[in-house]
């Protein structure tokens, strides 16, 4: 079985790059996985799209091609109809162990810009849902996606990553926006935007004593829904420019696959605003503002997913004995993973040449005592554990040898040749 993993995140890729990578929809999604499907049928697929990475897990098993990175390079490249030399160098490949346990590391946001968010959880559930419901997913990567999310469980119950502030969501609001405003009791909150992310972020500006709440969605009824849970009001988008005019505070989440907000829109808001302070939390991957806004006036603060990288980097040094701990845990169960495909993948093969070579060994055993009937039971008894030993010996170095080669694929040619050498068949 086999592996591979194409990883865009916040450490290595940035925002332009993840823009351009990223399936912003599930409707995307669902295209995506018919699309790969057409060029890879007998093969795996799950796409974790968020606002801070993009990774693409693909994996065959024993009976299909070996899946390699210019497979899925080639993928995302027809997909987005986009050249592959403007994603390549700012992407990473991880192959078979290696892939395993970057994604428990991912499950466990060990590799999150705020160390121990639980937020990731749910976005691999989701992404492991939608990969489901698109038939999309077989025997290795319902395995892997399982035992991750029960590896990111054993890490928040052994360590203590989880504790403080461990979301985008409470980091932008309790560190950022209490730099700005030192109460928000008396500010207008408007969210763009009625997914995961607003809920949480409302729930954090919920907690610092917000009372005026608008929230704005393409889908009326959805966006009724999240405010009726937060004591706020709902407003259609069409009136958007005079709600960004009233607010405080601008939380955007639409997760839209265009700028929403220009510069221009923006500053022709700001006149109706009286150019007072105001917060904006661009949570969109692509960008819901432009970022040039934040150059309109000094009172423009606005943030994104990039600018919160600091704030989370100190957060993770706080937390650096327990990353060794976690780790530690996710080293742990990335064995006994690759254990268990390792055993799945030779396990017949080498059961197989064990029982042929003992069952050898047991007829040449019971044949020298026939012809040496004086043998005594202690005597046979030290002969047997002499050739018991041997053939351990003896199968040792091809068995290691299979483990390793297992451990990033199957090896289908050690296998066969196994086979072959020693006449075990099918």
């Amino acid at each position: 079985m086999n592996v591979v993993v194409l990883s865009c995140n916040h450490h290595h890729a940035g925002l332009d790059v993840r823009e351009k990578l990223a399936f912003a929809s599930e409707e995307q999604l669902t295209q995506a996985y018919a699309h790969w499907q057409q060029r890879h049928p007998d093969s795996e697929l799950v796409v974790l799209s968020t606002c801070n990475r993009v990774e693409i897990y693909a994996a065959s098993d024993e009976t299909s091609d070996e899946m390699s990175t210019q497979h899925i390079t080639d993928f995302v490249s027809a997909f987005h109809n986009l050249p592959s030399d403007e994603f390549t160098s700012s992407v990473l490949y991880h192959h078979g162990e290696s892939a395993v346990e970057h994604l428990f590391e991912v499950v466990c946001s060990l590799n999150s810009m705020v160390l121990g968010e639980p937020q990731i959880v749910q976005q691999v559930k989701e992404a492991y849902r939608v990969a489901q419901e698109n038939s999309a997913c077989g025997l290795l990567t319902n395995t892997l996606f399982q035992q991750a999310l029960a590896v990111s469980a054993k890490v928040r119950t052994n360590t203590k990553l989880s504790e403080g502030r461990v979301s985008i969501a409470s980091v932008a609001v309790g560190d950022f926006g209490r730099s700005i405003f030192n109460r928000f009791d008396n500010k207008t909150v408007l969210v763009i935007g009625a997914g995961e992310m607003a809920e949480e972020t409302l729930r954090y500006l919920k907690d610092e004593g917000v009372k005026r709440i608008v929230v704005l969605n393409r889908h009326r009824e959805r966006a009724e829904g999240l405010a009726a849970e937060f004591g706020g009001v709902a407003d259609d988008f069409d009136h958007l420019e005079q709600r960004l005019a009233e607010a405080d505070v601008i939380v955007s989440t639409t997760g839209a696959t265009e700028t929403l907000i220009s510069y221009q829109q923006f500053e022709t808001m700001r006149l109706a605003s009286d150019r007072k302070p105001v917060f904006i939390l661009d949570l969109g991957a692509p960008r819901d503002f432009d970022p040039s806004i934040s150059q309109i006036d000094d009172n423009v603060l606005l943030f994104d997913i990039d600018r919160l990288k600091e704030t989370c980097e100190a957060n993770r040094q706080l937390r650096v004995s327990e990353v060794e701990h976690a780790k530690k845990i996710i080293r742990q169960q990335t064995d006994r993973f690759m254990h268990e495909i390792y055993h799945r993948a030779t396990g017949p093969v080498i059961q197989r040449l064990r029982e042929q070579w003992s069952d050898i060994s047991h007829s040449e055993v019971d044949l020298l005592c026939r012809k040496n009937p004086e043998l005594t039971d202690v005597q046979r008894a030290a002969i047997e554990k002499t050739i018991h030993r041997i053939v351990n010996k003896l199968l040792h170095p091809p068995l290691e040898t299979l483990k390793d080669e297992a451990k990033a694929g199957t090896p289908h040619g050690l296998l066969d040749a196994i086979r072959h050498l020693f006449h075990l068949g099918e």
